[in-house]
């Protein structure tokens, strides 16, 4: 299911809306770092959750809530921040101790590697 929040990840950036600069999927929510191109973040945010909910659903064969309502965000300033900010989304499942080393985990990816 993951990867199918992961093929909604490489939607908007294939359509121009953004530009994923870093991401990981969790058990139970992502964090996604993006630079947006076109529109805004509600709506691509909206979108996405839609679009993977329904693909989730039908993959599970039967309708259930998949996100919550809303989420939270952040503005990044400064561009040195970035990489900061990259470094602390991929590395929730060692904070989480879901695995020991970053490699270990299938749904992450960033732009520098």
């Amino acid at each position: 299911m993951g990867r199918l929040l992961v093929r909604e990840f490489r939607r908007a950036q294939e359509t121009g809306k953004a530009s994923s600069i870093a991401w990981v999927v969790m058990p139970d929510h992502f964090h996604w770092l993006v630079e947006l191109h076109n529109g805004d973040l509600p709506k691509l945010v909206q979108a996405t959750k839609a679009r993977s909910a329904r693909a989730i659903n039908l993959d599970r064969e039967g309708p259930t809530p998949v996100w919550q309502k809303g989420y939270f965000d952040r503005a990044l300033r400064w561009e040195e921040d970035l990489k900061a900010a990259a470094r602390y989304v991929i590395a929730n499942p060692l904070r989480a101790e879901l695995v020991d080393k970053i490699g270990d985990y299938p749904l992450w990816d960033a732009i520098w590697l």
